[in-house]
């Protein structure tokens, strides 16, 4: 059965997005394999609800890919890629110059020209920023060490597109190799020769760097003194597609294009606006894209040299993982945080589909050679969450913990009143309040890149698996006084509540929730000190804005106090009853109410109009948080 119409194809698709991602969510396994493995069972070798004419599937789903990458453009303003330049230009460039040497040299030992070859390699290069940035994204791990490392890889992959598309027909195995499909979605440059290509390319970057400077701005404030927010969505997508267009015009990628507009907005005034419009239809096409790559996988073509496709697969991702591997050690990756970078980063990009069709035209490739190729993308880019679920059950909890711990064998020495668990975010106030005030507390946490920048800082941080018995005995838990858990991983606060409770009764433990169902959680097990952790700042923040608002610093602090009070308490009640929805709702209802009616009952209050000594204070309070806020900063 073959679907026919947009409506149908639209319906297939959605469908498939609507079944898929959930249960692969349940599952454990991401979205992102959610809808590949969607996509290969409604395409060609599924169910055959999507035909073979998945080309055009293919350029319509990169949508998603290009607004993708002037999202993230809108984020790096040119001063943060400056002090990024280390990082992006080292460790990018690196990476794709000894991937593509690796690469070309196996490719040539299989007998391609080095034309061909040196092709193959620079496209082979690449991975899938989509991809890979959406996995690490879901997971969390984008703000780690390696998926930071693996960004700024990315990013420099990214803007290596167009040199490669600028060379690419300088590597025509004759003159005039492929003309004749040059010019296909290039018409502009179609029938030049490579020097006057390469300068088109170059100059129209220049247009689209100068025209979002000088032309775009000007052209957003007008449309934003209209007050019609979908007037400014239109022109959101306008200028999105609009680059895009210019840029396939002229045979370029038309992600880097956008990609370049969005840096070049990233200090502009409507940089929010332009996410924010963009942003929903952005998940929306990345989601058909990773649709479009399971259903383009040819797997008539895989069952025809199956052989020849599963080894060239695991050939290309062990040549990029061994070359990744090595660089992250290099930059002082630790073992943990180089799995992820190196496993995430072995597939092939998306890139690459455009970069052999494109080879392909200018006859750098044939299509016997591009054919299986592009197989090989599509399939390494489908196991890629496949790896990433593997590295965190399977690797991280073995080989890189032991690792890790082989790296850190100090056993934790001096014994303190107080342990805390976790040294992010969270856990860094309130050792850093203790010390403050002359309380020395041990410090276990199991992120092995923290505890090397703590301790160059000169904090005593121990690497550690704090929910390891012999650790925490070896911490001085048999005579402390407090356990402070402030990990980032709720269930691993939990699995340490046990530990306590059972092993060590006398301590009093703090534990982080991350918000109301944690907190319940926590409650359960026994503990009697919960702290959600947004709660507190949330509440200062409702009491500068009812400051500012003109209300009493008086009244404004006693709100908080009381609304605090109340707030925990209904925690504590709301827990028991959270399982009977119809009476957890009334009771949160009735909880609101009762809390309303006292805070305006004490709004009231003469006696809170009259104290001014309240403002002077607040105000002094309020100078030397700001200062401590820029401190931070």
């Amino acid at each position: 059965m073959h679907a026919e119409g947009f409506f149908a194809q639209a319906f297939v698709f959605l469908l498939a997005a609507v079944v898929s991602v959930p249960i692969a969510k349940a599952l454990g396994l991401g979205s992102v394999l959610g809808y590949l493995l969607a996509g290969i069972a409604i395409g060609p070798f599924g169910l055959g609800f999507v035909g073979h004419g998945g080309a055009d599937l293919m350029h319509f789903a990169e949508f998603g890919v290009v607004m993708m990458l002037f999202l993230i453009g809108l984020e790096l303003e040119p001063s943060r890629l400056w002090r990024l330049r280390g990082p992006i230009l080292g460790l990018g460039g690196l990476q794709v110059a000894i991937t593509a040497a690796a690469i070309g040299a196996v490719a040539m030992a299989l007998g391609l020209g080095w034309r061909p070859a040196l092709a193959v390699g620079l496209t082979l290069s690449l991975s899938s920023t989509a991809m890979v940035l959406q996995s690490l994204s879901e997971k969390g791990l984008l703000k780690t060490a390696g998926g930071q490392s693996a960004f700024a890889v990315l990013l420099f992959q990214d803007v290596a597109v167009i040199p490669m598309l600028a060379i690419f027909p300088l590597l025509a195995v004759a003159p005039g190799a492929g003309a004749g499909g040059a010019g296909h979605g290039a018409p502009w440059v179609d029938g030049l020769p490579g020097w006057a290509h390469t300068v088109v390319v170059v100059a129209t970057v220049a247009l689209v760097v100068l025209a979002g400077r000088f032309l775009v701005r000007p052209a957003l404030r007008a449309i934003a003194r209209t007050r019609v927010p979908e007037v400014f969505t239109a022109a959101a997508l306008l200028l999105v597609i609009a680059i895009a267009l210019l840029m396939t015009r002229i045979g370029l990628s038309p992600a880097l294009g956008t990609f370049l507009a969005g840096v070049v907005l990233a200090t502009s005034e409507y940089r929010h606006e332009l996410e924010s419009d963009i942003a929903p239809f952005k998940g929306l096409f990345l989601g058909l894209f990773f649709l479009a790559v399971g259903a383009s996988i040819d797997f008539g073509l895989v069952a025809a040299q199956p052989g020849l496709i599963a080894g060239l697969v695991l050939a290309v991702m062990a040549v990029k993982c061994a070359v990744l591997a090595g660089l992250g050690k290099a930059f002082r990756l630790g073992i943990d945080q180089n799995l992820l970078f190196a496993l995430g980063l072995c597939q092939a990009g998306e890139f690459a589909f455009v970069l052999f069709a494109f080879a392909t035209q200018h006859g750098v490739l044939g299509p016997a050679v591009a054919s299986p190729l592009t197989a090989v993308v599509a399939l390494s880019m489908a196991l890629t969450p496949l790896l990433l679920v593997f590295n965190e059950r399977v690797l991280q909890p073995r080989w890189g913990t032991r690792s890790r711990e082989e790296r850190e064998p100090d056993p934790v020495h001096g014994e303190h009143p107080v342990i805390i668990a976790g040294f992010g975010r969270f856990g860094q106030v309130v050792g850093r309040l203790l010390r403050a005030n002359g309380v020395a507390a041990t410090v276990l946490d199991f992120d092995s890149d923290r505890v090397d920048l703590l301790r160059r800082i000169g904090l005593t941080v121990f690497y550690g698996d704090a929910s390891r018995l012999e650790l925490l005995r070896s911490a001085g838990a048999d005579r402390a006084k407090l356990l402070v858990l402030a990990l980032d991983r709720p269930e691993k606060n939990r699995e340490l509540v046990h530990l306590a409770k059972k092993h060590f009764p006398h301590l009093t433990v703090l534990a982080r929730a991350a918000g109301r169902p944690d907190a319940y959680e926590l409650l359960d097990e026994g503990v009697g000190h919960v702290y959600r952790e947004t709660f507190d700042t949330a509440l200062r923040a409702g009491v500068d804005a009812l400051r500012l608002l003109g209300f009493r610093a008086a009244q404004a602090h006693q709100a908080s106090r009381e609304f605090f009070r109340r707030d925990e308490e209904s925690v504590r009640t709301l827990a028991a009853l959270r399982e009977d929805r119809g009476r957890y709702l009334d009771a949160t209802r009735e909880n609101i109410a009762d809390l309303e009616r006292v805070l305006r009952a004490e709004l009231e209050d003469p006696g809170l109009h009259r104290d001014a000594g309240w403002d002077r204070d607040s105000a002094a309070v309020g100078e030397a948080d700001g200062r401590d806020c820029l401190e931070e900063r």
